[in-house]
């Protein structure tokens, strides 16, 4: 339900993929959205090896536009990932897949401790089981930002132990290429206690949109989608998904066979789920 619930939310926004209706069956849950068309942002840096910094700092922005939007509502995304920022056909960015969100953040008593994510993008309080608020997105910013630069990830390991050791105890290794500005940002981002993390309100590294890397940047005119997108999907057709691995379209599509028998308990969980956004499907 969260899931629903955020997208329903978010349909206004011009970061979050839109959201025309939900149903469901007595086994299935459906979503009807948004075809974002350019692919995902991991794809485009797989192919390109890394980004710009004027092409990143553009998908950035409009990131942390979508943040806001989700942290004024009290909800903290936890998997902000390259598969997860969409292209869409206007070059604008969507964010997709909420099923991780938790909501009413604004309350100590409410904060999440559980272990959640993708590896590569958790931040170490995650790791660490230890309560934590929207700052963990920030941390995911940051990694984000870092493999569309430099084409990797900061953080490895030759399992996933590893990996999460390596987030909580070692530092970043940041490439010559990278301008100081940029790496200041990542810096101020990775760090590995919440408290001083860039992204807070009351950071002691002050506020994002003042940092070096982002001068220039009229946030006004981001959140109205008025900079011009450094990439725009060009299409042969509606259906065309030359912008995808082959290997998610060759798969042949069919409904999740439904693991077990469903009670009525069951289904009291999804009461509400059905909606439709009007304002998509007049």
């Amino acid at each position: 339900m969260i899931e629903r619930k955020v997208l329903a939310l978010g349909t206004s926004h011009p970061f979050i993929c839109k959201l025309f209706c939900t149903f469901q069956t007595e086994s299935h849950l459906f979503f009807a959205m948004e075809l974002c068309s350019g692919g995902d942002l991991m794809f485009h840096v797989q192919k390109e090896g890394k980004f710009s910094e004027n092409k990143a700092k553009f998908y950035a922005s409009e990131m942390i536009c979508a943040l806001w939007f989700l942290h004024k509502r009290s909800i903290i995304y936890r998997d902000l990932k390259l598969d997860n920022v969409m292209i869409a056909n206007d070059g604008h960015i969507r964010l997709v897949d909420f099923g991780m969100c938790v909501g009413k953040m604004y309350r100590e008593e409410f904060l999440p401790s559980n272990f959640c994510g993708t590896p590569e993008y958790m931040a170490p309080e995650i790791i660490k089981g230890i309560k934590y608020n929207h700052s963990v997105d920030y941390w995911a910013l940051g990694v984000v930002i870092y493999e569309m630069l430099v084409g990797t990830s900061p953080f490895n390991g030759t399992d996933e132990d590893e990996l999460l050791w390596n987030v909580c105890n070692t530092e970043v290794h940041y490439p010559k290429f990278l301008s100081e500005q940029v790496k200041n940002l990542i810096v101020l981002l990775l760090k590995k206690n919440p408290q001083e993390r860039l992204g807070l309100p009351n950071s002691p590294s002050g506020e994002i949109v003042q940092q070096q890397w982002f001068h220039g940047i009229q946030w006004d005119s981001v959140e109205k989608c008025q900079l011009k997108p450094p990439f725009i999907p060009k299409l042969a057709h509606d259906a065309d998904v030359s912008y995808f691995d082959q290997y998610f379209t060759k798969e042949i599509p069919c409904i999740t066979p439904c693991e077990k028998l469903i009670n009525d308990n069951d289904q009291l969980l999804f009461q509400g789920f059905n909606y439709t956004n009007h304002r998509m499907t007049e």
